[in-house]
């Protein structure tokens, strides 16, 4: 049989279930990441579980995200990690080793296996011919317990490269090329797999940066194969015996074919606030700017700092520019730092940060109230930097660069000097200081959880009720992300392990009242109604499990985005879609409808009836759930489903 690298990853893992797209598929798991800012749950899931031992074949938990240590939380949870891992037989990266995506690419990664990740962009890992996938924490934790984990059987979407990047212009500019072609939902439902003859021109990383921002798209992953240029990274890291080839099969077909001419590729930027809404950066040259930000996980690799220096070197940034310098992992900075690149940074006039995901999340590096920021991040989505009237551009290191030193949005082919080329250290840093092994399991088995005064148990979540009749609480556009049903940032997330404190931070950037309007009928229970790719962006598991603990019961849209969907079902949230999406007019916020005999309906078919009471309207909805997936509903989510399989 035929097959490309999608097709054979899913084949080889396949436990449950058909490769027909649009069916419930069962995978095994061979490894998970973790961070910090949804790991601390994760833990507490597989205490609730009282699972022993990690039944994957690596799991790492990464303390990334909440590095700021303003207060006890963050470092208290960071020990409860640490014990954690040691408890559970895990992997732990300490604060300051660096970002998950990239650090998991240099010490674990390795081609032919599945990953599965509590953060959205553990996708970045498809370019080592792995099956990388975000997912709630939940669903990670229940791989860990050794699980499968279940998704719908995506398209393969194969993406031909041709031709070869041209000088000023990036690995970020090809991912902004399908994004602009494509925008946020292109990818819902697919996998994207890239091949052809213009794989030769980029490097792993340049790949990991292109992989990283399938999640903006909407993917289930992006897969490259595991060719020569994997085998050399895998040297480099001193880890060549983990190297395995995984390339397509001659001849093999995908669902949907695309080519994209790295040749007529030119320096792309996405404007406020989407990842989606890019343009030429010559279009909108010349805009002032506050900041100027190069690192995250979208833009992790040695040559994406390299060059940025060589293009600042004996020079100076413009005056006013805050230019910030973020690393993502500790060997390369190491490295950076030995090549010369760390200084040419700083001469110019850089401000150097710690290794982590920093300004991306909203940790620090916020930018000034009406001022425009450049970042080589993955997302812009209103309020994510940490400035609740944010003005965020995406862009590439080249871009960022030129316009840190000119002070205005500047394209990099015009700085009227030649472009500089940078060269991969021959031999790399190496360093597994701050990675932690697992603990042998007979030392495990002392080990008990440290728990800081902020961590706080999971409640008991009831189960779903034949009738209901409830408010709708909230009523909301498109392209809601998990950022604005709940933000991130300095002040949200080191509340991440104490549900009742986060939950007070809920929907506040698209009303600030829901939380007060919530609680005063948390029993009761309420609705809340959305439009298209609803809950797009970020795994985190709270943009489900803090509205759950407020009340919400029926979450209705025009579609969902397949990780927050998953989210819902999994805390007993019913996720409906409007059979005819014109009827997404007929509800307004203060209505309340009805959902009567909703067990039977569930158990019955696809299609449910919601009566809007005193206004004589009945609109036809759907739900896409399995039949598996309608048991943990009726059992009120995930953990009330696995502790009744345990009794």
């Amino acid at each position: 049989m035929v097959l490309n690298v999608s097709q054979k990853l899913i084949k080889e893992h396949l436990v449950s279930g058909e490769m027909i797209s649009g069916n419930e598929i069962g995978l095994k798991i061979d490894q998970t990441l973790t961070q910090d800012a949804t790991g601390t749950m994760v833990m507490l899931e597989l205490e609730a579980m009282n699972l022993e031992r990690a039944k994957t074949e690596a799991s790492a938990q990464y303390v990334d995200h909440n590095i700021i240590q303003e207060d006890s939380k963050n470092p208290d949870d960071h020990l409860f990690l640490q014990s954690a891992t040691r408890k559970f037989g895990l992997y732990f990266s300490r604060p300051g080793n660096g970002v998950s995506h990239p650090v998991h690419m240099q010490r674990l990664a390795k081609p032919g296996k599945t990953l599965l990740g509590s953060d959205s962009h553990t996708c970045a890992n498809g370019c080592m011919g792995m099956l990388a996938m975000g997912a709630g924490g939940i669903d990670v934790a229940m791989a860990i317990a050794g699980e499968p984990f279940y998704v719908k059987m995506p398209k393969i979407w194969g993406i031909k490269l041709t031709g070869k990047l041209r000088d000023w212009v990036s690995a970020k500019d090809v991912i902004f090329e399908l994004l602009r072609r494509h925008d946020v939902k292109g990818g819902i439902g697919k996998i994207i797999e890239y091949y052809g003859p213009g794989l030769k021109g980029l490097n792993a990383m340049d790949r990991h940066v292109i992989a990283n921002m399938g999640a903006e798209l909407g993917a289930t992953g992006t897969v490259f194969p595991s060719d020569e240029e994997i085998k050399q990274f895998l040297k480099s890291q001193n880890r060549e015996e983990d190297w395995v080839e995984l390339v397509a099969d001659e001849g093999a077909d995908y669902d949907l074919l695309e080519e994209i001419n790295l040749s007529e590729i030119e320096p792309l930027i996405a404007k406020p606030s989407s990842p989606g809404n890019v343009v030429p950066v010559r279009e909108i040259a010349g805009e002032p700017i506050y900041q100027s930000y190069v690192g995250s996980s979208a833009n992790p690799g040695y040559r994406d700092f390299a060059v940025t220096a060589e293009i600042v070197k004996g020079r100076k940034i413009a005056d006013g520019i805050s230019f910030d310098i973020n690393p993502t992992s500790r060997q390369m900075l190491t490295d950076l730092v030995s090549d010369g690149h760390i200084a040419s940074l700083l001469s110019a006039g850089a401000r150097l940060h710690q290794a982590g995901c920093n300004g991306c999340i909203g940790m620090g590096q916020a930018p000034a109230t009406g001022r425009n920021s450049l970042r080589t991040t993955p997302r812009n989505f209103p309020g994510r930097s940490g400035t609740r009237e944010d003005s965020v551009f995406l862009c590439s290191p080249e871009t960022a660069a030129a316009s840190a030193l000119t002070g205005k949005i500047t394209d990099p082919r015009t700085l009227g000097f030649d472009y500089p080329k940078v060269k991969e250290p021959e031999h790399p840093t190496v360093d597994d200081t701050m990675l932690d092994e697992p603990v042998p399991l007979e030392k495990a088995r002392e080990i008990k959880l440290v728990k800081g005064p902020n961590i706080a148990s999971i409640p008991k979540m009831d189960s779903l009720p034949d009738e209901l009749e409830i408010p709708v609480l909230l009523k909301m556009g498109d392209n809601i992300s998990t950022d604005e049903i709940l933000a991130g940032g300095a002040r949200v997330l080191p509340y991440r392990s104490n549900l009742p404190e986060i939950s007070k931070f809920t929907f506040e950037i698209v009303d600030d009242s829901y939380y007060e309007r919530a609680m005063k009928i948390q029993k009761e229970g309420h609705a809340i109604v959305g439009g298209y790719n609803y809950g797009q962006g970020s795994s985190r598991e709270h943009a489900a499990l803090a509205p759950r603990f407020l009340g919400l019961r029926v979450a209705l849209a025009k579609d969902f985005a397949r990780i927050h969907w998953q989210n819902l079902v999994n805390f007993g949230v019913l996720p409906l879609t409007f059979k005819h999406e014109a009827e997404y007019e007929l509800l307004e916020q203060g209505d309340v409808i009805q959902l009567s005999n909703l067990i039977t309906q569930l158990k019955q078919g696809k299609e449910l009836t919601v009566t809007v009471k005193g206004k004589a309207k009945e609109i036809k909805v759907n739900h896409s759930m399995s039949e598996r997936q309608i048991e943990i509903m009726l059992k009120g989510g995930l953990i009330s489903w696995v502790r009744e399989r345990q009794k």
